[in-house]
Formats: structure tokens, C-alpha cells, sequence
């Protein structure tokens, strides 16, 4: 009958164990870490909007009742989505915004927040104005983009400034200027574009295609 080597063994056995805690903990904790982060994040969140108008409707009721300011925020913004629905909604809304137009300092923020707002849903006149690619980071290799403006070099060729979204937060991108020629115009969009952007490449469109046609507009 063989003998079994116990003092060989034990370092085998110890091996084995550290080895099956430190894979399982691995695994465990990027279960946990995804959990930890969206619980996290959605109580940052809940605080954050709650926090907006609780301080306002404590005082007035003189109770605090956790979840009141953010129901509260949700409904204000209902109904001013409701009021751009009619005419004087419309009418009420718009001169809100020429007021707060008119005050220096307050302008200096509410124009640009609004501009930037106005740009990635598309609408008004500041909104981006064409989806398009351009190959990057390398030949073959397509990168989406939002058509802001066109301008011309010192050379008199035209020049497309485009604006290069980062996913998924697109507020964080570049800008580009480039020849009018390396900048192909797609059917996509603004909406299917930012969807594409925002979900990180999981919501795409069935398919991209060039519309040349849309350089004349």
C-alpha cells in the first residue's frame, strides 16, 4: 500500500483552497458590483430630485414625506410638456424664456444649457443638423457624427464642422473640422442617432445608408 506524503499534501490543499476563495469572492463581487452601483446611482438620483423641491414643500406643509418632491418635479414637467402642446402654453412658455433672456447673468447660462438641449433633441434652430460619418480612428473604420455648421478654409475649399459624440454620455465629445469631401452624409436621424450613442452601440438602426442628396440642404 502506498503512503501518502501528509506533509506534501497539506501545501496542495491550502493552494486549492486560497484558489477556490479568491475565484469565488472574484465572482461574487461582480455579481455585487453592478447591483451596488445601480442601487447607488438611483438613490443618487432619487436624492438628487427629491431634494429639488422638498425643501419648498416641507416649509409650506411643514412635514417631510420622502418621494413628495420628485412626484412633485414629475408633474411640473408633465405639464409644461403639456402646455408646448397648445397655443397658450406656447405663448406662456415663450415668455418665460424671452425674460429670462433678458436678465444678464441669468442669460449667460439659461442660452447655452438651452442650445445644447436644442441640439441633441433635434429641434430649433441650433440643433444638429445632419447625421453623418467620418472614418476614424483609421481607414475603414466609421465614426458617427452630428453636422453643426459649414464654413470655408483660408483656401476657399468648404469645410464641414462636425460635432463627435462620445458614448454613452455624448455631452463629453469633440469637435472637427474637415473637408466637405470626407464627410458622408447619412440617412439616419437625430433621434436613431442618439440611440445608437446612448445605449453604446445596442440600439442600432437595421441599417446606414449614404444619401449624398442630403449635402445640398
Amino acid at each position: 500500500m502506498a503512503k501518502v506524503d501528509s506533509a506534501n499534501n497539506a501545501p496542495n490543499v491550502g493552494t486549492r483552497i486560497t484558489k477556490h476563495l479568491r475565484v469565488t469572492l472574484i465572482k461574487g463581487l461582480l455579481i455585487l458590483l453592478p447591483m451596488i452601483a445601480t442601487y447607488v446611482i438611483v438613490k443618487w438620483l432619487f436624492t438628487s430630485i427629491d431634494g429639488l423641491l422638498q425643501p419648498i414643500i416641507q416649509e409650506s406643509l411643514g412635514v417631510h414625506l420622502p418621494g413628495l418632491g420628485a412626484i412633485a418635479l414629475i408633474l411640473i414637467i408633465y405639464f409644461f410638456g403639456l402646455a408646448e402642446e397648445n397655443f397658450l402654453g406656447r405663448r406662456i412658455v415663450n415668455t418665460g424664456r424671452g425674460m429670462l433672456m433678458r436678465i444678464p447673468i441669468i442669460n449667460a447660462i439659461y442660452a447655452p444649457a438651452r442650445q445644447l438641449i436644442d441640439a441633441f433633441s433635434g429641434t430649433g434652430d441650433s440643433g444638429f443638423r445632419q447625421v453623418v460619418m467620418i472614418e476614424y480612428p483609421r481607414k475603414d473604420a466609421w465614426t458617427i457624427g452630428f453636422l453643426t455648421a459649414n464654413t470655408t478654409g483660408v483656401d476657399g475649399s468648404p469645410l464641414s464642422i462636425i460635432y463627435i459624440p462620445t458614448a454613452p454620455t455624448p455631452n463629453s465629445g469633440w469637435i472637427a473640422l474637415l473637408p466637405d469631401k470626407d464627410v458622408l452624409y447619412t440617412n439616419l436621424s437625430v433621434a436613431s442617432a442618439m440611440h445608437l450613442v446612448l445605449s453604446g452601440g445596442i440600439i442600432a438602426p437595421p441599417m446606414i445608408g449614404n444619401d449624398p442628396a442630403l449635402k445640398s440642404q
